[in-house]
């Protein structure tokens, strides 16, 4: 990449670059205030908004989302005439886990191996500072050449919905001609790929009730109904034999046209013990990007020490499913909680409630933006095409966007490849990505301004 300009000024930014994001990942800025305190988050809110100013945006503002938390927005004119182009990362990250766990701890970016650890430093604070190493890029190589708008978000990891509200509330204040969310990731390390389909989700919070209180298990366990077992059934209802999700009226037949993932890569990936087979059917693509999932999150009923020996009169259970593009979220809903309810045995009370929920998306991977980056890929990624990949998780601010602004082109791109490890412990981010990525975006910019 040495003999493009736009690449060795990202190059000679990066130890700043490594400066900030350990500033950044510093902040214990977890959206969840009952574990961590406000102030962390606001804390990295305002370094945010402070490096926005610093870079010369306009209407900086610490904007109080609905579900109590801030995003950062910031608006930097361009050359008359110029598109805008919104970006996008966020700054709240995952609860660290077990904090004993992790080789170096978890709030300290730390260089090893080649790589920098820390919560946030990929998911989501690198691609906050992937934005400022573009825009700075192309302010030295002559200029930015389309209006900037950026917008950091402080609750995606909760999936509370806070910025989603406020920007159906405030409509123009995102409105852009292209999207560019920094919350995605290669398909490996060294391999420039756009995320171009995303499955939704739904949360459902299901309750079994068979008796009025617990009972004695030698005296009445055999007649008395037992509210866990029927919960049991129940969740194994959700799954065919070979472990592929099963919702009565929603179909799992898709296929996924494009990038394919290998079953060995995969199960590398996700670390599956030997001998243990991958469940569901078709090919890894189809199952993760392109067909439902189910996964039961969550139980409540009594832990192992402390048990008593006792029939349970109520259990319940938190689900998660994953909806894939072209299936609508709420009707996902619906058909789960009608097939939770037709599969409690025995007559048992059940109830169902809905306590999430994000639609899946889709983009059109033929528009100008999508050729744009195609080409500045290219070059930060030299002998390398890019690549379209799907993403089993959920985005729902993609969809706001995508309903509010229904021209923009929306790309999906990030630090957070495999080797990353976001949401578990020691997280990393590749400066080599960081350092490529930068190159693309700012390249990007210019491609699309000339396009």
């Amino acid at each position: 990449m040495s003999s493009n300009p736009v690449a060795e000024t990202v190059a000679s930014l990066m130890p700043r670059a490594k400066e900030e994001l350990t500033e950044l990942v510093a902040f214990r800025s977890v959206a969840d205030f009952d574990q961590f305190p406000k102030s962390e988050s606001e804390g990295a809110a305002r370094w945010v908004a402070d490096a926005l100013t610093a870079e010369g945006f306009q209407d900086v503002a610490l904007l109080d989302t609905p579900d109590g938390t801030q995003s950062v927005y910031g608006y930097l004119p361009g050359p008359a005439g110029a598109k805008t182009v919104l970006l996008y990362a966020h700054y709240d990250v995952q609860p660290p886990l077990d904090e004993a766990a992790w080789t170096t701890p978890p709030f300290e970016l730390t260089e090893r191996d080649g790589r920098w650890y820390g919560r946030g430093a990929a998911d989501c604070k690198g691609g906050l500072i992937m934005h400022l190493l573009a825009l700075r890029a192309l302010k030295a190589n002559g200029g930015i050449p389309v209006g900037v708008k950026v917008i950091a978000e402080g609750s995606e990891e909760m999936g509370t919905g806070g910025l989603e509200r406020y920007a159906e509330a405030h409509p123009e204040l995102l409105a852009a001609d292209t999207i560019v969310i920094g919350d995605a990731g290669n398909f490996r390390a060294g391999l420039p790929t756009v995320t171009s389909t995303l499955r939704g989700m739904t949360l459902v919070r299901v309750r079994i009730d068979t008796l009025a209180g617990n009972l004695h298990s030698g005296q009445f366990g055999g007649a008395a109904p037992d509210a866990l077992a029927a919960l049991i059934r129940v969740l194994d209802s959700l799954r065919a034999e070979d472990g592929s999700t099963t919702v009565e009226g929603l179909s799992g037949g898709a296929a996924w046209e494009g990038l394919e993932y290998g079953e060995e890569q995969f199960r590398q990936d996700a670390k599956v013990l030997d001998g243990v087979e991958l469940i569901g059917s078709g090919t890894v693509a189809d199952r993760i990007w392109a067909r439902p999932a189910v996964t039961v999150i969550g139980i409540d009923c009594p832990p192992v020490v402390g048990a008593t020996p006792s029939v349970q009169a109520s259990a319940r259970a938190l689900v998660s499913l994953r909806v894939p593009p072209g299936v609508d979220a709420g009707e996902a809903t619906k058909l789960l909680q009608a097939h939770l309810e037709a599969h409690t045995p025995w007559g048992a009370r059940v109830s169902t409630e809905q306590i999430g929920e994000g639609q899946a998306f889709r983009a059109d991977t033929g528009s100008p933006a999508y050729q744009a980056m195609a080409a500045a890929m290219a070059v930060a990624y030299p002998g390398q095409e890019m690549q379209y990949a799907g993403q089993g998780g959920s985005i729902p601010l993609c969809n706001t966007l995508a309903a509010l602004y229904p021209s923009a082109e929306i790309l999906l791109i990030g630090l957070s490849e495999p080797e990353a490890q976001i949401h578990a412990v020691n997280e990393s981010v590749s400066p080599d990505e960081l350092e490529r990525l930068s190159v693309a975006e700012a390249l990007f910019l210019r491609n699309y301004a000339a396009g």
